[in-house]
C-alpha cells in the first residue's frame, strides 16, 4: 500500500499540515522539525503526490521544447543547456523534434493545447508569421529566432543579419570575392533563419560594390551533410567559379570542406569556408571551422527565464530578447 502523508506525519510526530509544508519548501517551518519530517519521509519512502499538486497550483512543473532535428549537434547542444536551465528552477523538460517541417510546426501549435505542460519553447523553421498571427495559443510559449513579424508572441534569438554580414565581411577582408552563400531558401514568408542569413550575405556583397551572382546562392533543400556535400560537389562539377564559402551551419560547412578536399582543393588557401553555430566539432574539425558562434548559454537562459515569465503572468516588456553572437576565426578561413 503507497505510503501517504498522514503516515508520514505520524511517524514524524506532527500534523500532517506540516509534512505538506516540508514538501511543498515552506520556508517558515522549524529546522529542527523539517530535520524530523525529512527523516521520516526519506525512512517510509514517501513520494508526493504531484498530479495533486499540480491541480492545487494549477501547473504542472512540466515545460516542452520542440527542435527541428534532436540529432543536430547545435540544437543537441541547445537542448542539453535549456534542459539544464529548466532543472535548475525544478521544472522538468520534454523535447520533440518538428523535422523542420510546417505541418508539424503546426502541429506541435495546436496540439500542446493541453493540461500535460504549462508552456513550451518552439524553434520555426517553415513557419509564416501569417501562421502564427492565424493561431490562437492558449498556452504561454517562446519562439527561438528573430521577431520578423508582430505576431505577439515572445521570441529569443541572435541578429541573423548582423551575424551574416559579419561573416561575409570577414571573407571580403582575406581578399575573398567569389563568396557563395550555401544553405538558401528560396521561401521568402517563412520565419526561419535562411531568409534572414541569406539577406545579411546579400548586404555585405552589394556593401563590398561586388556585382550581384545568381549561382552562388546555393540551395540545399535542408542543411543535412549529404545536402552539403551534394550541393558543394555540384557546384564544383559545374565550374562555378567560388573562392569562399558562408555556410548556413556548421554541418553544411564540415560536409563542404569534405567536397573541396574530393575534387583536390585546399581549405583555405583555394577555398574559404565559414560555418554558424560554433558547435563542439567545430574545434576539431581538420581544418578547425571558423563559425559564427551565438551566445547559446544565454540563449537558453533568456527562452526558460521569458518562458516562465509568461507562465506566471508577468508582463513582458517588448516581444523579443536579442542575445550576443561573435565570429569564432580558425583555420577554414585564414591561411598561413
Amino acid at each position: 500500500m503507497a505510503v501517504s502523508m498522514r503516515d508520514v506525519a505520524a511517524r514524524a510526530g506532527v500534523s500532517p499540515r506540516t509534512v505538506s509544508n516540508v514538501v511543498s519548501g515552506y520556508v517558515h517551518v522549524r529546522a529542527e522539525t523539517r530535520e524530523r519530517v525529512q527523516r521520516a519521509i526519506d525512512e517510509l519512502r514517501y513520494r508526493p503526490n504531484m498530479s495533486a499538486r499540480s491541480l492545487r497550483l494549477g501547473r504542472t512543473g512540466i515545460i516542452a521544447l520542440a527542435v527541428p532535428e534532436i540529432a543536430a549537434p547545435y540544437f543537441a547542444e541547445l537542448a542539453d543547456l535549456i534542459q539544464r536551465e529548466a532543472v535548475a528552477r525544478g521544472l522538468t523538460l520534454l523535447i520533440d523534434q518538428t523535422g523542420a517541417g510546417r505541418d508539424r510546426e503546426l502541429l506541435v501549435l495546436d496540439g500542446y493545447r493541453s493540461n500535460l505542460i504549462d508552456g513550451f519553447i518552439l524553434s520555426p523553421m517553415a513557419l509564416t508569421a501569417e501562421d502564427l498571427s492565424a493561431q490562437p495559443l492558449d498556452i504561454p510559449a517562446v519562439l527561438l529566432g528573430e521577431r520578423v513579424a508582430d505576431s505577439g508572441l515572445t521570441h529569443v534569438g541572435v541578429d541573423n543579419v548582423a551575424a551574416a554580414r559579419l561573416a561575409v565581411e570577414h571573407l571580403l577582408a582575406g581578399g575573398r570575392r567569389r563568396i557563395a552563400a550555401v544553405g538558401a531558401d528560396l521561401r521568402t514568408n517563412n520565419m526561419g533563419p535562411a531568409v534572414r542569413r541569406m539577406h545579411g550575405y546579400r548586404l555585405a556583397v552589394a556593401a563590398a560594390g561586388l556585382p550581384a551572382a545568381p549561382e552562388l546562392e546555393v540551395t540545399t533543400g535542408g542543411w543535412a551533410r549529404a545536402s552539403g556535400y551534394a550541393a558543394i560537389d555540384a557546384l564544383l562539377s559545374a565550374g562555378t567559379e567560388v573562392d569562399a564559402l558562408f555556410c548556413f551551419n556548421d554541418v553544411l560547412a564540415l560536409a563542404a570542406i569534405r567536397a573541396i578536399t574530393d575534387h583536390g582543393l585546399r581549405v583555405p588557401e583555394d577555398i574559404a569556408v565559414v560555418g554558424w553555430d560554433d558547435t563542439e566539432e567545430a574545434s576539431y574539425s581538420v581544418p578547425s571551422l571558423t563559425s559564427i558562434s551565438p551566445d547559446k548559454a544565454e540563449i537558453a537562459r533568456a527562452a526558460v527565464d521569458r518562458l516562465l515569465a509568461r507562465i506566471d503572468g508577468e508582463p513582458v516588456a517588448g516581444s523579443g530578447t536579442t542575445c550576443g553572437f561573435r565570429l569564432a576565426v580558425r583555420e577554414s578561413s585564414t591561411a598561413g
